[in-house]
């Protein structure tokens, strides 16, 4: 039990408190550090922004702001005065629009920037599809030449016909110059010749 003991007071040096003991564990995840903002989802933000970016660009949109735009002016001029909320200058009414237009411009340049972000992933992977595009194409047309090299050593179905056609014509001559040489013999009289005396 004592040099356990000395062991350990080896590992923690003189004058080493409790705190300066334990260290944090690199094979363990650090805790979650508390914030004082509300923390939420970039890419859940990001779609809600795109969502209402569309929407604001759609004539749909434009019918019913107008048709409120309307309906507010008409209630604040018609209406009993006792029900009126917003007074001819309407005040309120250009707040609600000057709030609306300083949210609607960063919703949209968000969603402007993620389009972005997706047409540079796309433009990045047409790039890598055209390199491969490209090198097939090479790969192709280097195999395709080979082929054109190797058929040019490789007898063509022209050629053979030809070199047929070239042997039976060698052929029918010398059956014909051999019937000559038979019929020539054929010919000679089956006597003794002069020659023979």
């Amino acid at each position: 039990m004592a040099p356990e003991r000395e062991t350990a007071r080896e590992r923690t040096p003189a004058g080493a408190t409790a705190t300066t003991r334990t260290r944090p564990r690199l094979d363990q995840p650090r805790p979650p550090r508390r914030r004082l903002l509300p923390e939420w989802d970039p890419e859940a933000f990001g779609r809600l922004s795109e969502r209402i970016a569309r929407f604001l660009g759609t004539g749909r949109f434009i019918v019913w702001m107008t048709v409120v735009i309307i309906a507010w002016v008409l209630w604040n001029i018609f209406a009993p005065h006792d029900l009126r909320f917003d007074n001819y200058p309407f005040i309120f009414l250009t707040l609600m629009l000057s709030l609306q237009a300083s949210y609607a411009a960063p919703l949209i340049l968000l969603a402007q920037n993620r389009q972005d972000d997706r047409d540079r992933v796309n433009l990045e992977q047409d790039r890598k599809q055209n390199e491969r595009s490209i090198a097939d194409t090479e790969y192709l047309t280097r195999e395709i030449a080979a082929l054109r090299i190797g058929l040019g050593e490789v007898a063509t179905r022209d050629w053979i016909r030809s070199e047929v056609q070239d042997l039976v014509k060698e052929l029918e001559e010398r059956q014909n110059g051999h019937h000559k040489h038979v019929v020539f013999r054929a010919d000679r009289p089956r006597g003794r010749d002069v020659d023979d005396h």
